[in-house]
């Protein structure tokens, strides 16, 4: 007998969290607090605090903290920034939209950038990495920052998945010179519409971004400081992601359960590789439960027949986006991974149940 298993299922949580959600709503509505309020300054330092830098600035999106972070950091016309075409588009856009070139290199089966093949590419025009650290798991941190050290290169982490990961006990967005979440609904920490952070241990960094989320003012509204963007995270939703930050060491334990459910129903079955096991050095969050086989497609729409809601990220890399001007890079890795890659549901409120559900109906496509 079929049932319907959500990939998220924002309801469920309201639901949950009917009350607190309620009670944020009427406190930020009837007291008129909407923007760089302290419900936002709070949020702010909580943020900073759990990641472990001194600066946490709240932004509209995760694509506008890439952005305002790769203006901070001076990329421009001319200059090279080292990232991978296996993410979202904006992570590569943030490079673009300074001016600067991306120089895309390929990822390893743990879908991070592969460190070794950095060195390779860096040339006198290079002048930062953006690693990404994909569903929830860290990128070799070690590794980037000794050729950051190096070559004198910024870094921008890309942690929009994995907020509360680590590598060797430090958390991502720490390690660079600025480090980036994203809040929208389905992300670990979302809000009910869109949302993101930079986090930075600069003092220079942090007042520029604050000048740039607010239209180059930081201090004072009669006074501007230089041209800026309109991209401040709003006060209702960074009061009720401070509301949903209490659950949140809670939320990523019950990932971390059913994801070993996943990894234990899974294994062995058909051609699916699961979602690769992190080394002790490492602690994942999964944001996303990414399996792969090559009969990807007709298992996606087997699933789906069967009431389990599954995500592609991304069918089409992106230096494989006609439009985008990228394909004279040669990504062998992200392309076959591409081909292979659906994330399974994963999120605090699915139950036991449902989670073997989606592991019977994936043994039931292989015993076809």
């Amino acid at each position: 007998m079929s049932k319907t298993v959500k990939f998220v299922n924002y309801p469920k949580q309201y639901k949950m969290l009917k009350k607190e959600f309620d009670n944020v709503f009427e406190e930020i509505m009837s007291g008129g607090d909407f923007i760089l309020r302290r419900h936002l300054d709070n949020f702010e330092k909580r943020i900073a605090e759990y990641v472990g830098t001194k600066y946490a600035i709240g932004v509209n999106t995760g694509t506008d903290a890439l952005y305002l972070s790769a203006h901070a950091l001076g990329f421009k016309p001319g200059d090279e920034v080292i990232t991978v075409a296996h993410t979202f588009v904006a992570t590569v856009g943030a490079i673009v939209q300074c001016g600067a070139t991306p120089v895309l290199v390929d990822v390893t089966d743990d879908f991070n950038m592969d460190v070794n093949k950095i060195e390779e590419v860096i040339t006198p025009k290079t002048k930062g990495i953006i690693p990404v650290h994909l569903n929830g798991h860290a990128c070799n941190m070690d590794k980037i920052m000794e050729l950051a050290g190096k070559y004198n290169l910024k870094v921008i982490e890309d942690a929009a998945q994995a907020l509360g990961a680590k590598y060797k006990g430090k958390r991502c967005s720490s390690f660079g010179d600025t480090g980036i979440f994203s809040f929208y609904p389905a992300k670990m920490l979302g809000t009910a519409g869109d949302g993101g952070m930079v986090c930075t241990n600069d003092d220079g960094l942090a007042r520029k971004l604050r000048a740039f989320r607010d239209n180059g003012r930081v201090d004072s509204v009669e006074v501007i400081e230089c041209f800026g963007w309109c991209t401040r995270l709003d006060n209702l939703h960074a009061a009720l992601l401070d509301m949903k930050f209490n659950y949140f060491d809670k939320w990523v334990e019950r990932r971390r359960e059913i994801a070993e459910l996943y990894n234990k129903g899974l294994a062995g079955i058909g051609d699916i590789i699961i979602h690769p096991r992190a080394a002790s050095e490492y602690f994942d969050v999964y944001q996303n439960y990414v399996i792969r086989s090559k009969k990807r497609n007709e298992l996606v729409a087997y699933l789906r027949s069967s009431g389990v809601e599954v995500l592609i990220s991304w069918p089409t890399p992106v230096h494989k986006q006609k439009a985008l001007g990228l394909s004279h890079f040669k990504l062998p890795v992200t392309e076959r991974i591409s081909a292979e890659v659906l994330s399974l549901p994963i999120y605090p409120e699915l139950t036991n149940d449902e989670a073997e559900y989606v592991i019977d109906t994936i043994r039931n496509f292989f015993k076809k």
